[in-house]
Parts: structure tokens; sequence; C-alpha cells
């Protein structure tokens, strides 16, 4: 369930839980870009990262799954409640990136948590992030564009 961005013409304060699953920080760089930048003011958005996972409304996990770290996915998932909106952020997110094929990698953060929405990328730009996030939250439209390849 995605989370209401206006309550009665009054912005509501989104807060977002940042989860650094592994891998190389990347995409948490660019996470960390998306909040430090304009890009949020444009968009008259009102967003803010907090540190417990029971206080958020959106969770963010970037990085793999490893086989260490599944134990740990499975005890956030059961601090967080079932209606949280869960966006996987990069490549390694999504399917275990450039390590996917690793012994110590099981996939990506799907294979634990129900994901709501995927920000492709390695890693993906902050206005990517943030198209994320508005889909997410129930903002904007999904827009797909379909191109093909012609050889001249």
């Amino acid at each position: 369930m995605a989370p209401s961005v206006s309550l009665a013409g009054q912005k509501k304060v989104i807060n977002c839980f940042h989860a650094n699953i592994g891998v190389c920080n990347g995409c948490d760089l660019e996470v960390l870009n998306l909040f430090t930048s304009f890009l949020l003011n444009k968009q008259h958005l009102d967003i803010q990262l907090v540190r417990s996972a029971k206080n958020a409304d959106i969770l963010l996990a970037t990085g793999s799954l490893s086989r260490t770290v599944v134990k740990k996915v499975r005890e956030l998932k059961e601090s967080i409640p079932a209606n949280k909106t869960i966006v996987a952020i990069g490549t390694c997110a999504i399917d275990g990136g450039p390590w996917r094929k690793s012994f110590n990698i099981v996939g990506g953060i799907d294979k634990v948590l129900n994901v709501n929405c995927f920000v492709p990328g390695c890693p993906p730009t902050p206005d990517a992030i943030l198209q994320g996030l508005e889909l997410a939250f129930g903002t904007k439209k999904k827009q797909f564009v379909s191109h093909l390849y012609k050889e001249k």
C-alpha cells in the first residue's frame, strides 16, 4: 500500500528507511545524492530518511542478497508492517547484479521481501530513483516507451 502524498492540501512527510544489503555502495551514494540535491524541492516532495524501519513508510533496499545476510533481511522483514512499500534500487537489488553467479549470492532482494517497485541501473541516477519513488507513491503513472532498433 503506497503512502499518500497530500492530506487535504497539506504536504505529508514521507519517511524512508534505507537498507544497504551489501556490495559496492554505488547505489547508496546515488540515494544520498537524491536526498541532498534540489530534485526533491523541485518536485515538491517532502521525503526524509529515518533511523528505524518501524517508523518508515517506504523501505529503500540496495545491494545483492548474500547467504550471510539472508537472516538479517528476514529479521528486517519481521520488524516492518505488512503494508510497507519496498523499493529495490539498482541492478544488484533486482537480480544480484554482476555478482549473481557467485556462490554466495542468493539473488535479488525479492527472494525475501515483497518488492513493490524496481529501479534498474548500475547505479541508477537520482532522477531514476525519484521516478521510482513517485511510482511507489502513486503520484506518477507508469510510462513505457517502446523503441525498436532498425538498421539502415
